[in-house]
């Protein structure tokens, strides 16, 4: 890590009184640098594979990275990596979401641990670039939005034909194809959907979508087809579409992720989002 770049790790109140472990990382020179907050995706935490140096490279480019572990991802303060909490991961929502990225905003702006700042740009990866869109749509205080590999359907993380079988059991199991973890999600994250239905449209959201937008997808991407991307900015003409050639959902990232540099593809896309916030893009 460049000698000036320094990360301090804080935790944030979420939803549900649970706390939420976040971290920024800064230029020491430039305290009053333009402040990110990234959302991670479903299964994701803000120590997956390339997110600290992804955070470095912001930080070099003169920007405060801020990312933090949603309330109810599966994993706690004292275990940030691992997902030790499946009763919470089961009992998480879009809703709850949205909620713990309201918090995490709120956070920023009044100050605490750092210099406050009236404004925020997003990042927000697979779901959490759902998560964003909507904030972004609902939030003046969000200035500029991206989003990598995002949905444009909350209901395209599954398969539609399995619905009404988890409405009758109750839950769902997700696989972790990387812990061998069969992971739960109750169905009142579907019943989440039904009763905020409107909130939830993300195409409805992306419509209303003011700020400056930034859409990055790979075109080999297998979890969320690259259609995905091309939706979202039929619905908000005014954003900024970027394809990535050749690349996969995490722009070709994994984790665990033992170099100390970014893989090619995701280091491109930390360029061109980095140049967006700046204003070049």
């Amino acid at each position: 890590m460049n000698q000036h770049i320094k990360q301090e790790t804080f935790l944030i109140p979420g939803s549900s009184g649970r706390n939420m472990l976040a971290d920024i990382t800064y230029d020491i020179r430039e305290k009053h640098a333009p402040l990110v907050i990234f959302a991670h995706g479903f299964k994701g935490f803000k120590d997956w594979g390339t997110h600290n140096l992804v955070a470095q490279y912001f930080a070099g480019q003169g920007f405060r990275f801020l990312k933090f572990n949603f309330s109810h991802n599966g994993t706690t303060p004292e275990h940030p990596m691992d997902f030790v909490d499946l009763e919470a991961f089961s009992d998480n929502t879009f809703s709850i979401e949205l909620e713990d990225l309201k918090l995490v905003i709120d956070f920023a702006t009044n100050g605490a641990n750092f210099m406050p700042v009236k404004t925020v740009s997003l990042i927000g990866h697979s779901m959490g670039g759902g998560i964003s869109i909507i904030k972004a749509a609902e939030d003046a205080r969000v200035e500029k939005l991206i989003t990598w590999a995002s949905v444009a359907d909350f209901h395209n993380l599954w398969p539609r034909e399995i619905e009404a079988q988890w409405r009758l059991t109750n839950v769902l199991y997700f696989p972790n194809s990387r812990t061998g973890q069969q992971m739960p999600v109750k169905a009142t994250l579907l019943d989440d959907l039904d009763q905020n239905s409107k909130r939830l449209n993300i195409l409805l959201a992306a419509a209303e979508v003011k700020q400056p937008w930034l859409i990055v997808h790979g075109d080999a991407d297998p979890t969320v087809n690259v259609n995905q991307a091309l939706q979202l900015n039929r619905k908000q003409p005014k954003s900024d579409l970027v394809v990535a050639p050749g690349a996969n959902h995490t722009f070709n990232a994994h984790h665990p992720y033992l170099e100390d540099f970014l893989p090619t593809s995701l280091e491109q896309v930390c360029e061109v989002s980095a140049g967006f916030l700046k204003g070049k893009v």
